[in-house]
């Protein structure tokens, strides 16, 4: 479950290795997201991997799940293997599926995806109606047609999308897809969301996590909450 005391967040996905966590920790990031279990986008590390640096990070931050399963056993099993509390939900999962999540999981902090692409917005808006009562919170990403990923893109989308999700929603919507220092602020005015998420826009040119480009990101996301709040 999120609170106020969790807004705004700011989200970085795609933890390598434990030297990458550390910089995201030092640089004032809480929220670390471990993609596994996908079905176009290649894993940073294997399962072993995560699960054991998740237990060393577990005091310091919020470790994500980040995910294509669609089953709630498996999702629940998969969490307690690696031993997170939050599992980001990028599959077509069914309302069904998420109700069962809640029912044998209830201890799980549930983000649902909401991947914007030409023309689904409608599809969009109905899936958050739907699945309110059953995610703690959205978070809006990029669909890319070149390739079939949803997410890690580098890729903006339609942020007049994420806004009215925002106005649409009563659960915190997360903003994602080609976020970076140089555009997150102003992401953020845009779309008033309750956090921000980003995976390759503060990536050097080896694919690692830059530093320099971590703690822009965070201030500039920083400046622009203290100058607006975020919606929920």
């Amino acid at each position: 479950m999120l609170d106020a005391s969790d807004l705004p967040l700011i989200q970085i996905a795609g933890v390598i290795d434990e030297a990458e966590a550390r910089l995201l920790i030092d640089a004032g990031v809480r929220w670390l997201g471990f993609p596994l279990r996908l079905t176009v986008n290649k894993e940073d590390l294997s399962e072993d991997a995560a699960a054991a640096l998740i237990r060393r990070l577990r005091a310091e931050c919020r470790s994500v799940l980040i995910t294509y399963l669609d089953r709630a056993d498996a999702i629940a099993a998969f969490c307690a293997k690696l031993g997170v509390r939050t599992v980001q939900l990028h599959g077509a999962i069914s309302v069904d599926q998420l109700r069962q999540l809640q029912q044998i999981a209830p201890e799980l902090t549930v983000f649902k995806s909401l991947v914007v692409r030409a023309g689904n917005e409608p599809t969009l808006r109905q899936m958050v109606l739907e699945t309110a009562p059953y995610v703690d919170a959205y978070i809006t990403d990029t669909f890319n047609p070149a390739t079939g990923q949803e997410g890690a893109t580098g890729l903006t989308h339609d942020w007049s999308i994420s806004r009215r999700l925002v106005e649409l929603s009563p659960r915190p919507v997360i903003l994602a897809g080609g976020l970076t220092p140089d555009n997150v602020a102003e992401a953020i005015r845009t779309v008033g969301p309750a956090g921000v998420d980003t995976h390759t826009g503060v990536e050097g040119p080896d694919g690692r996590k830059s530093a320099a480009k971590v703690r822009a990101f965070v201030e500039a996301a920083r400046q622009a909450y203290s100058k607006r709040p975020p919606t929920r």
